[in-house]
Formats: C-alpha cells, structure tokens, sequence
C-alpha cells in the first residue's frame, strides 16, 4: 500500500496521510467504481465497508449481481470515501475531504475470512448489538459474499476554506 499524491493535479489541496487514514476508518460508506462487465463504460456503487487497518476494505454483498460480474471482469477498481463537506452558497464553493483508492478486487474467500470481516463490520455500524449481529450472520452467511479490495494505492485531496 502506497501513499501518494503525486498525481493530484492540484499540488495546493493536498490532504496529510494522517487525516487520510482517518478518513478511512472513520466512513460510513464509499463508492465502489468499476468497469462495466457488458463493456459499456463504468459502473459505481455507494457501499458500506470497513477497513482492517492494515492492507485491506471489506465489503458485503449479495451472492450475485451487477457488482459480482464487474468484478469478475476487471479485478481493478477504485474506492473513493469523502470525509466533511460544507456547500459555501455565497462564495459559489464547498470544503471536502475525500479519500481515493486504487485496489484489486477479491471474492470467495475463505470461510474463516469472511466471518472475520463480518465481524469487523458488525463492530463498526452495530456496536452495540455485535452478539445479535453475529447470530443473523451466522443464519445468513450462505446469504453473503464479503469481497475484499487490497489496497494498492492512496490518495487524498482537500479544500479547507470552511471545514
């Protein structure tokens, strides 16, 4: 996993590794962007995830769909999480924070990896209900294809004024 922002076009609205990492823990969702499997063009998703904290994002799916036969197409995809945001109306602007990375996508995991991501997502959206979380998991878990992006590359981009 590579941090860079050397390909930014705007060297002026760098975002720091530390607020990028942050940005990704903290997300409540991403837009998962992918080649069209029929060949017409791209297809993006809003999705939930979590983030091992190492190389990885998971997220949970359907056993089949759309995003399923992207990803089988073309394994490359790209992950983009936007942190804070604020419209400024009479400067004809906005401040963001976003996140982009570049991965290869994984399916059919292992059993063992699957619970295990299922898990991490339970503790980050239902904290509070984890036990419960992990008996529907385990009744739905033939239910559920949990993909993996390993993260190759990041990169991250802000505009202050306002935040």
């Amino acid at each position: 996993m590579i941090f860079s922002n050397d390909n930014i076009r705007r060297q002026d609205r760098l975002l720091d590794e530390e607020r990028a990492m942050e940005i990704i823990k903290e997300g409540e969702y991403g837009v998962l962007s992918m080649q069209d499997a029929g060949g017409n063009g791209a297809y993006g998703v809003p999705i939930n995830y979590v983030w091992d904290r190492g190389n990885s994002i998971y997220l949970h799916c359907a056993p089949a769909g759309r995003k399923l036969e992207c990803i089988d197409k073309c394994p490359n995809v790209s992950f983009c999480i936007v942190g804070r945001t604020k419209v400024i109306p009479e400067k004809f602007t906005a401040a963001y924070e976003s996140v982009i990375l570049e991965c290869t996508a994984h399916r059919s995991l292992h059993e063992a990896e699957r619970m295990s991501a299922l898990s991490l997502l339970l503790s980050k959206y239902s904290p509070n209900d984890k036990m419960r979380g992990i008996e529907y998991a385990n009744k739905s878990f033939a239910r559920t294809e949990i993909i993996r992006l390993d993260i190759e590359k990041i990169s991250a981009k802000c505009k202050r004024t306002g935040l």
